[in-house]
């Protein structure tokens, strides 16, 4: 008995199969195993106890079919999903010269393949006509192979293209460039490259003969005409009509093999035109006698003829007299606050707005008309420009200590006759 377990154990031992998938050898065994034990489990007769000899071997096939069973088991049912395994590096695949295995058309599983025609051996191993090495393929048409497009090397290699060529011939590259030098004209360059001035002007979009600059890049065309883009509706005819030139001159001038255009292609049409360069506008030339200028306020830049304004308005917003009209001091000095507003005591023009060095700082003069004039004197600012229209009460400017001065006010003067030029000063307390 213990010898019989003994061997059944090595059987078994034998019949375990890998993690692999099962041979047919073992499948075969197992099957024969199980119908032996079906046959040894019922005895001749019910009343006959079977001897120990044939109950020894009973139970040794029972095991063995047991242990093919569970062999089966595992390797069948895994652990939740696909397996698989390797042996070794394997032999590569093999093709046939035209790219395919020859003779497969059709096969089982919906595999294309005709197995009756190129058989594959046990190994796999498949001739280059597609036939299995050794076999005799004399038999087997030029029709039973399934040819695939190249390249394909000797041995049937698929040979990986290289890159495509995907540029489009236009004119771009005969396209000259000129960089602007000192003393050159346009005329110069256009005659320097034997196309026109216009070709020139044309091609880089020119606006004024003058618009010429040292370091400029021009484009220069490499024939007299117009360098267009190729847009979506462009062909060839469209082109050619619309600038009246010859389709087979553009591509000659072009350089171009395919009369079908890409959107973007740079082209020159050759002997094509566009707009003249623009006629300058006449100048108009200036009158003997200029018109009086608008001022930011109304009126006009002449002084009025006739002062009719009446009474002068006080020229500071607040302040007192500091100082009264006497002799050597012919004007009155009004006391405030710097930056207080100083205004026009009576409409006019102004005739002077800015700084003088003559000890009154930035001022201004005021003609009122009737030979009448009023300055503003020692202003931090001023407000108003010469020749502005101002009215009575216009500010124009603050209270300062600019010039002469020892404090913050305005020195006021009020003059019969032109300002420092032949007229007099009088006491402005007369007019205020």
């Amino acid at each position: 008995m213990l010898n019989a377990s003994v061997g059944v154990q090595r059987v078994i031992a034998r019949l375990r199969p890998g993690t692999g998938r099962r041979t047919a050898a073992a499948v075969t065994f197992q099957r024969r195993s199980i119908s032996l034990a079906r046959t040894l489990r019922t005895p001749a007769r019910t009343d006959v106890r079977p001897s120990g000899e044939r109950l020894v071997t009973a139970t040794a096939v029972g095991l063995v079919a047991l242990a093919v069973a569970l062999s089966g088991l595992t390797a069948t049912t895994g652990g939740g999903g696909p397996t698989g395994n390797t042996d070794g590096g394997g032999a590569d695949p093999r093709l046939t010269l035209g790219g395919a295995v020859a003779g497969i058309q059709d096969g089982p599983n919906g595999i294309a393949g005709d197995f009756d025609a190129a058989p594959i051996d046990a190994e796999g191993n498949v001739g280059l006509d597609g036939s299995v090495v050794g076999r005799d393929t004399s038999a087997l048409s030029p029709t039973d192979a399934a040819s695939i497009d190249g390249p394909f090397s000797s041995d049937g290699t698929l040979v990986k293209p290289g890159s495509v060529d995907t540029a489009v011939a236009d004119g771009s590259e005969l396209i000259r460039t000129y960089k602007v030098k000192s003393g050159d004209t346009l005329t110069g360059i256009a005659a320097k490259f034997h196309v026109s001035m216009m070709t020139v002007w044309w091609a880089n979009d020119l606006k004024n003969k003058d618009d010429l600059r040292i370091g400029q890049t021009l484009t220069i065309p490499p024939v007299n005409g117009l360098v267009v883009t190729v847009r979506t509706s462009d062909t060839l005819e469209s082109l050619a009509a619309k600038y009246h030139a010859d389709p087979a001159d553009i591509m000659e001038v072009n350089e171009l093999s395919d009369p079908n255009l890409v959107v973007g292609q740079t082209l020159t049409i050759p002997g094509a035109r566009s707009a003249p360069i623009p006629t300058p506008k006449p100048k108009p030339k200036p009158s003997a006698t200029p018109k009086p200028r608008s001022s930011g306020s109304s009126g006009t830049t002449r002084p009025p003829a006739q002062y009719t304004g009446g009474s002068f308005l006080w020229p500071v917003d607040g302040g007192y007299i500091s100082q009264y009209f006497h002799y050597g001091h012919y004007a009155i000095d009004i006391a405030a606050n710097a930056g207080t507003r100083v205004r026009a005591a009576a409409g006019g023009v102004v005739i002077f707005s800015g700084w003088k060095n003559n000890g009154g700082g930035y001022q201004v003069w005021i003609a009122h008309g009737s030979g009448l004039y009023t300055t503003y004197n020692h202003m931090m600012s001023v407000s108003v420009g010469r020749g502005q229209h101002v009215s009575r009460g216009t500010q124009v400017g603050r209270v300062g200590m600019t010039g002469n001065a020892t404090g913050p006010h305005l020195h006021f003067e009020v003059w019969r006759g032109p300002v420092w030029d032949g007229g007099v000063r009088v006491n402005p307390l007369i007019y205020l």
